[in-house]
């Protein structure tokens, strides 16, 4: 059964200065027609997805109640859970980064679409409120060289679903924005965005929640496009 969960929220422009100092390596994406810059990694060496950052963390006895270990655990769980969305994301965070910790493209299932996308990851417990939104704003102005062209869609995810503040700060934005409520487990509970991202390629687009097969009470959010329901993807990561 398909329940649907359609909602457009629709944030005041907030400007922050950032570091631009680093360095950048090329990667060729297929589905583009350009080749998309992307900051240096420098944990890439010592992992790159989930299973290698876990292999890691024990080999190295990383402590997985410390801050480096929560954190890098669900920006690699929210790139592999938004694999299924047909989002092709990459883990760049560090210290140059604008709060920027995934970057990529989001091509949503049977559709041509191609969107640049920057993700920040917040991972905890805490309320998420407008302020949040604030330092996505800010993203936007320090972003890579290849995400800064009109159109980039920027995604805040949290463990929290979206406040009421954070829903009239993401409304009032110049800026294509939405906010993503995922578990640390990677179940997407949330998906929203404003009106600037409907006018960047989201038109017709929205969300519904449907039942697992053989999980009772288990919910999977599906997107859907002018009422269809899009299939979920294989996950990568």
């Amino acid at each position: 059964m398909i329940r649907p969960l359609w909602s457009r929220p629709l944030a005041t422009a907030y400007r922050a200065s950032c570091n631009q100092s680093t360095r950048w390596f090329c990667v060729a994406r297929p589905r583009l027609s350009e080749k998309l810059l992307y900051p240096e990694n420098r944990t890439a060496s010592q992992h790159r997805d989930l299973p290698t950052f876990l292999a890691y963390a024990k080999r190295t006895g990383l402590d997985e109640k410390s801050t480096v270990f929560v954190g890098t655990h669900y920006e690699y769980t929210i790139a592999g859970t938004l694999s299924r969305y047909g989002f092709s994301l990459q883990r760049v965070g560090g210290a140059s980064d604008c709060g920027v910790d995934l970057l990529g493209t989001w091509t949503p299932p049977k559709t041509r679409r191609v969107m640049k996308t920057l993700v920040q990851c917040k991972a905890g417990a805490q309320r998420a409120g407008p302020n949040l939104m604030r330092e996505l704003e800010g993203a936007f102005v320090g972003a890579p060289v290849g995400w800064r062209d009109p159109g980039v869609l920027g995604l805040l995810v949290s463990e929290r679903p979206a406040t009421k503040g954070v829903r009239e700060s993401m409304g009032r934005s110049r800026w294509p924005m939405g906010y993503l409520c995922c578990s640390r487990e990677g179940v997407l509970k949330q998906m929203i965005w404003n009106h600037r991202a409907e006018e960047e390629g989201l038109e017709g687009f929205g969300v519904a929640t449907r039942h697992v097969d053989g999980q009772e009470g288990e919910e999977e959010l599906v997107l859907l496009r002018n009422g269809v329901v899009l299939p979920l993807l294989d996950r990568t990561g």
